[in-house]
C-alpha cells in the first residue's frame, strides 16, 4: 500500500475530512484533533497495514505510523484538503481536562519544530566529533559557520515557539513570532549590561536572557491569542490590517517582559531545581523514576511535554532528564535485538530489524514499542528493568545535554561526558538484550503441542479443584469487559497486572473482599486494597479522571482502614464525570499478579456488585 492509499484509508477511518478539526505530526504520529471521536473507527485503524497503533490522549486522536510519518502526513493533508496555516473553528463539544489541554498545546507547539531541532542537534553532535578528533579549528570561520547552523534555532527559539504556538491556537503566527523577537532585540538585551533590574513606565522590570527559552512564549501566546480574538471582533474592518497587530505587540511585549517572562523563568528554574534536588538526594532513584516512567509517557503520547523543561536547562548548566530517558530508549533497542537473535520467524526478524535500525540511527523507538514490545507483552517488564538500570548509571554519572538530540547512536557525542553516557546506554542495551534472549518473548511450547483452548481448559480445571485460590468480587455494578478492551494502553497491555474492566452503571465502589485499604489517592479516583490472603487490587475509577482533582468523587474510607466485602469505599457522580468529558471505564487490576500462578477473568457480561469477576490461583 502506497502513502496515498494509506492516507485515504486513514481519513475515512477517522470519520472523513469533515470530522478533522486539525492535524499535526511528530516524529512517528499523526496527531488528529477530531470534532467527534466517536465517528472514528479505532479498531479498523489498528488493524490497518501501515499503522502501528492508535492512542487517544491529551485531547488528540494519535495514529502511530513510524519513521515515514511526514510522507503520510503530506498525503493526508492533500486527501482531507486541510490548510497548513490555520485550524478550522472547532464544532466539537467534547470537554478536555486542563492537563490534557496543556499537553496538547505543548505537543502541537513543538511537533512542527522537531525536524529543525533534530537537524541542528545532529550538526552539534558532528561538531563535537570533529573537535574531539582535532579536524576543525574551534577558533576558525568554518567552525563559526557550522556552530551558527547548529545553534541558531536554539538561540532564536522564542521566535519559533511564538510562531508555532500561535498557529496551534489559531492566532496570527507572525505576530506571535514578533513577540518572541522583541525579547531578543539588541536594544532590549543591552539593558542587561547595567544589571538585572530596570523599569518600564516606573514599573519594576526584572531582566534576564531570553535566548533559548520556551516557557515565556508558551504563556504569552495563550494571552495573545485571546487578546487578538477580541481585538478582531471590536476593530472596524478598515483598521484590521494594522490595528490588532499593533495593539497586540504594544501590550504583549512589555507584558511578557514585566510578568510572563520572569514568572516562566522562575517556574522552569523551580522544576530544574527540583530535579537537581532529587538528584542530590539520590541520583540512582532519579534515574530509576525517569527511565522507568519514560516508555509509558511515550505510549500515552505525552512525552513531548518534557521537552520545554529540557530545553530551558540547556543554557543553565545542561539538562539531565533527556540523557536519562536515553537509557529507556536503548533498553527498548536491546529488548528488540534480543528478540531478533531468538526469533525463528523470518517476518518477525525482518520487522524487528527494521525497528532496531529506526532506534539506532534516528532514536525513534515507537516501531519497537508498538510493533514488538506491545505485541509480546511479557517484554514490558524486561524493557523497564533494563531502562532503570541504565538510567541509574547515567544519573549517577551526572551526564548532561546542552542541545536537542534524539537518543540514537549517532548523537552520542552530543552528551557530556560521552564516555560515561555510552556506558549507561550500553548497559541498558545489553541488559535488555540478555533478558529478552534468555527469557523469550512468548511462552515455550510443551513437548506435546497443546492448543490455546486446551491450555485455558486446563487452567480452569485447576482453578476448580485447587484449594489455593482466592476470589475477587465485583466492586462496581455495570458491564464487565476484557482488560484488553480498556481504552488505555497502560492498563490494557497488562503492564500493571492482570484484571478486568468495568463500565459502571451505578456510581458506587464496594470492597471486593475482606482486607485493608492500602492506598487511596487524594483525588479519590483510585483506591488500592490488600486482601487477608495478600492479593493486592487496584480500582481505578475512569480514565484520566485524576484531572478532575477530586470533583464528583466522595471517599468513605481512609488509608489503613480494615474493610469487609461489600463495604462502600467511594461514591462518584457518573453523569457529572461524563459531562466533564471523561470515560468511566474502570480497570480492576491484581497488581501483584507475578506472585501467583495465574489470574483468571470472568467472561464479559452484565454484573452486579459482589459477583465474582477474578480468580487468583496460587
Amino acid at each position: 500500500m502506497d502513502n496515498r492509499q494509506l492516507a485515504e484509508k486513514i481519513v475515512k477511518s477517522v470519520g472523513g475530512e469533515e470530522n478533522i478539526n486539525s492535524l499535526v505530526h511528530c516524529a512517528t504520529r499523526l496527531r488528529f484533533k477530531l470534532d467527534d471521536r466517536s465517528k472514528a473507527n479505532k479498531e479498523e485503524l489498528q488493524n490497518m497495514e501501515g499503522v502501528l497503533t492508535v492512542v487517544e490522549n491529551g485531547g488528540q486522536f494519535q495514529v502511530v505510523i513510524g519513521n515515514h510519518v511526514p510522507k503520510v502526513y503530506a498525503e493526508v493533508m492533500k486527501v482531507a484538503k486541510i490548510s497548513g496555516e490555520t485550524n478550522k473553528e472547532s464544532a466539537s463539544t467534547e470537554k478536555v481536562g486542563a492537563v490534557s489541554k496543556a499537553f496538547e498545546y505543548i505537543s502541537g507547539t513543538f511537533s512542527p519544530l522537531i525536524p529543525a531541532l533534530a537537524g541542528a542537534g545532529m550538526i552539534k553532535a558532528l561538531l563535537a566529533i570533529l573537535t574531539l578528533l582535532h579536524w576543525i579549528d574551534v577558533e576558525g570561520s568554518t567552525y563559526a559557520v557550522l556552530n551558527a547552523a547548529s545553534g541558531g534555532v536554539f538561540f532564536f527559539l522564542p521566535i519559533f515557539v511564538g510562531i508555532t504556538a500561535s498557529l496551534k491556537l489559531g492566532a496570527n503566527p507572525y505576530v506571535g513570532g514578533a513577540i518572541g523577537a522583541g525579547l531578543l532585540e539588541p536594544s532590549f538585551t543591552k539593558l542587561l549590561e547595567h544589571g538585572t533590574r530596570s523599569e518600564f513606565l516606573n514599573l519594576p522590570l526584572i531582566l534576564t536572557n531570553y535566548s533559548s527559552t520556551v516557557f515565556p512564549l508558551l504563556i504569552a501566546v495563550v494571552v495573545y491569542a485571546l487578546l487578538e480574538k477580541w481585538l478582531r471582533k471590536v476593530t472596524p474592518s478598515v483598521l484590521q490590517l494594522f490595528f490588532p497587530p499593533m495593539i497586540s505587540l504594544l501590550i504583549m511585549v512589555p507584558l511578557t517582559a514585566l510578568v510572563f517572562g520572569p514568572f516562566a523563568v522562575y517556574v522552569s528554574d523551580g522544576i530544574m531545581n527540583g530535579v537537581s534536588y532529587l538528584s542530590s538526594v539520590s541520583a540512582i532513584l532519579t534515574g530509576v523514576i525517569i527511565a522507568g516512567a519514560w516508555p509509558f509517557l511515550v505510549i500515552m503520547g505525552v512525552h513531548w511535554g518534557v521537552v520545554p523543561i529540557a530545553i530551558s536547562a540547556f543554557a543553565k548548566g545542561g539538562d539531565v532528564i533527556l540523557p536519562i530517558t536515553a537509557a529507556s530508549t536503548f533498553a527498548q533497542m536491546g529488548v528488540a535485538f534480543g528478540v531478533f537473535l531468538r526469533a525463528r520467524d523470518k517476518h518477525l526478524k525482518s520487522l524487528t530489524l527494521g525497528a532496531i535500525l529506526s532506534g539506532v540511527l534516528a532514536g525513534v523507538t515507537e516501531p519497537i514499542i508498538y510493533g514488538v514490545i506491545m505485541r509480546y507483552r511479557r517484554l514490558i517488564p524486561m524493557m523497564v528493568i533494563a531502562g532503570v538500570v541504565g538510567g541509574a548509571i547515567i544519573a549517577m554519572f551526572d551526564v548532561r545535554l546542552f542541545t536537542f538530540a534524539f537518543n540514537s547512536v549517532l548523537t552520542i557525542p552530543a552528551y557530556t561526558p560521552p564516555v560515561k553516557y555510552t556506558i549507561g546506554v550500553g548497559v541498558a542495551f545489553l541488559v535488555g538484550t540478555i533478558l529478552s534472549y534468555l527469557f523469550g518473548f512468548e511462552k515455550k511450547k510443551a513437548k506435546e503441542e497443546t492448543s490455546l483452548e486446551q491450555t485455558e481448559q486446563a487452567v480452569q480445571a485447576a482453578a476448580a479443584t485447587t484449594d489455593k485460590k482466592m476470589t475477587v468480587y465485583s466492586p462496581i455494578e455495570g458491564t464487565l469487559l476484557s482488560l484488553s478492551d480498556v481504552p488505555d494502553p497502560v492498563f490494557s497491555s497488562g503492564a500493571m497486572g492482570k484484571g478486568v474492566g468495568i463500565e459502571p452503571t451505578i456510581g458506587r465502589v464496594v470492597a471486593p473482599f475482606d482486607g485493608t485499604v492500602t492506598m487511596i489517592f487524594p483525588t479519590s479516583h483510585a483506591i488500592g486494597l490488600t486482601s487477608e490472603d495478600g492479593v493486592e487490587v487496584l480500582i481505578h475509577i475512569g480514565l484520566d479522571t485524576v484531572q478532575l482533582e477530586g470533583k464528583h468523587f466522595t471517599a468513605h474510607v481512609k488509608e489503613g482502614q480494615a474493610v469487609k466485602k461489600g463495604d462502600v469505599l467511594v461514591e462518584f457522580d457518573i453523569a457529572a464525570i461524563k459531562d466533564a468529558g471523561y470515560k468511566l471505564t474502570t480497570p480492576v487490576i491484581v497488581t501483584n499478579t507475578a506472585n501467583y500462578l495465574d489470574v483468571i477473568a470472568d467472561e464479559p457480561q452484565e454484573i452486579v456488585g459482589g459477583q465474582p469477576v477474578l480468580t487468583v490461583i496460587s
